[in-house]
């Protein structure tokens, strides 16, 4: 027996993405902000005026990565549950990539779905993680191994938050930024190379160059069924590294400056990169004080870790390389040993 069900009228999940001044912004009937301990204390004060809601709330989670579990995000359902929050109420993700991540998870499973809109502080959220719709928590296997795809309603980047941002956090942001550029446009990274982005006008054509263009790919591959994959450059190698530390040495934009020197070694191994390429890459991410080393301590291990990656699918690791600046290449024809041969590169750092 046989029930066909015809979906193929898919709803309208587009939005605006609008960077610059935060004005008033209409939350309808009850809205939860949920924040962190610090942005509260930051800048809980500058959003207050500018948000609309007959009713409206504040959760606040702790901060960082190691928090962003099930333990958290229960205790943001929980609160949800004791607001009597419903079905057209809004979430408000206040703070970095770890509290948009938890939010939009929270919002894609509470009473099966509700609205939420990102206010990203950081830089890397900012330019990466508020865009294209990607929540999940982490678990003791992983990288947010536990999520799902549930597009906010708006995300709303004002420079503002940025002026209190600590200098490595800037810098964490600026490896995806980095990243976006290798991966899409070479003409923008030339940019990159030659305008610094400690300069406010400089910093707000990056945030918008970065947004466009990964805007342009969740268009094309909303879930990561093709192109959208691009993205995850420096990031396989990264998620292992943010494993192997706990996620207590490295911010994600750290790993991920490493991940790409990873990656581009392999590249560089494969006749993709050329070593000149390889090399302005890894100059222009130290230049803003990221990390490009991690001491691999047994290239077997990492290299099984990658089993546990997303991404990988029929035991087959998927690796996104760079194909000279501008151009990328998703592939999972990569031996094993090309790549414990660029892991045993990193045993001395």
């Amino acid at each position: 027996m046989r029930v066909h069900i015809e979906l193929k009228k898919e709803e309208d999940r587009s939005y605006d993405i609008v960077i610059d001044s935060i004005e008033d912004i209409e939350l309808g009937t009850k809205a939860v902000i949920v924040t962190n301990p610090k942005i509260a204390g930051l800048h809980l004060g500058y959003l207050l005026p500018r948000l609309r809601a007959r009713e409206l709330y504040i959760v606040t989670l702790p901060d960082g990565e190691d928090y962003k579990n099930e333990e958290s995000l229960n205790y943001l359902l929980d609160r949800l549950f004791d607001h009597k929050i419903d079905r057209k109420s809004t979430l408000v993700a206040f703070g970095g990539g770890v509290i948009g991540d938890m939010t939009g998870f929270a919002a894609a499973i509470y009473q099966r779905g509700i609205d939420f809109i990102q206010i990203p502080t950081t830089l890397l959220s900012q330019v990466d993680a508020s865009v294209g719709g990607k929540t999940g928590i982490n678990n003791r296997f992983g990288k947010n191994l536990i999520g799902a795809f549930w597009q906010p309603r708006a995300v709303y980047i004002d420079p503002y938050f940025l002026t209190t941002l600590p200098k490595r956090e800037f810098a964490a942001g600026v490896a995806e930024i980095i990243k976006m550029a290798v991966v899409f446009d070479r003409e923008f990274f030339e940019w990159l190379k030659h305008n610094r982005l400690d300069d406010e006008a400089n910093i707000k054509e990056a945030i918008k160059r970065s947004v466009e263009l990964k805007a342009a790919v969740v268009a094309k591959d909303e879930r990561e069924g093709g192109v959208r994959a691009s993205l995850n450059y420096g990031h396989t190698f990264a998620h292992v590294i943010e494993n192997e530390t706990g996620y207590k040495r490295f911010l994600h934009g750290e790993a991920v400056a490493i991940g790409m020197v990873m990656a581009n070694r392999l590249a560089v191994k494969k006749g993709l990169l050329s070593q000149e390429e390889a090399k302005e890459i890894e100059e222009l991410l130290a230049s803003y004080g990221l990390p490009t080393c991690y001491e691999v301590s047994d290239a077997q291990s990492f290299y099984e870790q990658f089993y546990l990656d997303k991404k990988t699918q029929s035991s087959k690791i998927k690796f996104v390389l760079p194909k000279g600046i501008g151009d990328f290449l998703i592939t999972d024809q990569v031996e094993r040993d090309e790549v414990l041969d660029v892991l045993r590169e990193f045993e001395r750092c």
